[in-house]
């Protein structure tokens, strides 16, 4: 596990509402704290959708929901000329994009060993930080993997311009 403060705010959460940066995560959950707290579950409701719906809306296999479906909500939260108190961001690694990451670590693990490779993003008093994680079905001693997703996402980071300082 590793955090990163993030040095561009403005720059991280423009590309993140307005762009694509973290459309190859799922949203966990996230929540938005203003004269109110708005708390999201990104949990796939699969009794909502068809499944035709959800093939469509590629959805399928899936338990949380792409952030690109939900990136127009979370821009309407966040959007004004104030930024909130707090806000929190919780994403995880699409399957198919963990299991390249796992494949490409050249670690002894495999795609039935982790549940899910996280990345949050955690803004208050006026700080956003990055911190990355990690979660096992197996226990490990081997911290090769986290060495390696941490290396990504600061990687993950530059590739977008965006600066970072570890802590």
């Amino acid at each position: 596990m590793t955090a990163l403060q993030i040095t561009e705010i403005g720059s991280l959460m423009n590309q993140m509402l307005k762009g694509n940066m973290f459309d190859s995560f799922l949203l966990k959950e996230a929540s938005v704290t203003q004269a109110y707290e708005t708390t999201i579950d990104g949990t796939v409701r699969e009794s909502f959708y068809s499944a035709e719906e959800a093939e469509r809306l590629g959805l399928t296999g899936f338990r949380y929901v792409p952030f690109s479906h939900v990136r127009p909500l979370c821009l309407n939260l966040l959007k004004g000329s104030r930024m909130p108190e707090a806000f929190r961001f919780v994403f995880l690694l699409s399957p198919q994009n963990q299991a390249g990451t796992i494949s490409r670590s050249g670690t002894g693990f495999s795609t039935e060993d982790i549940t899910g490779l996280f990345l949050n993003l955690i803004y208050r008093d006026n700080s956003l930080v990055c911190t990355t994680g990690i979660s096992y079905r197996i226990f490990s001693m081997d911290k090769s993997l986290e060495a390696e997703w941490d290396r990504l996402v600061e990687v993950f980071f530059r590739q977008h311009g965006i600066a970072v300082d570890k802590l």
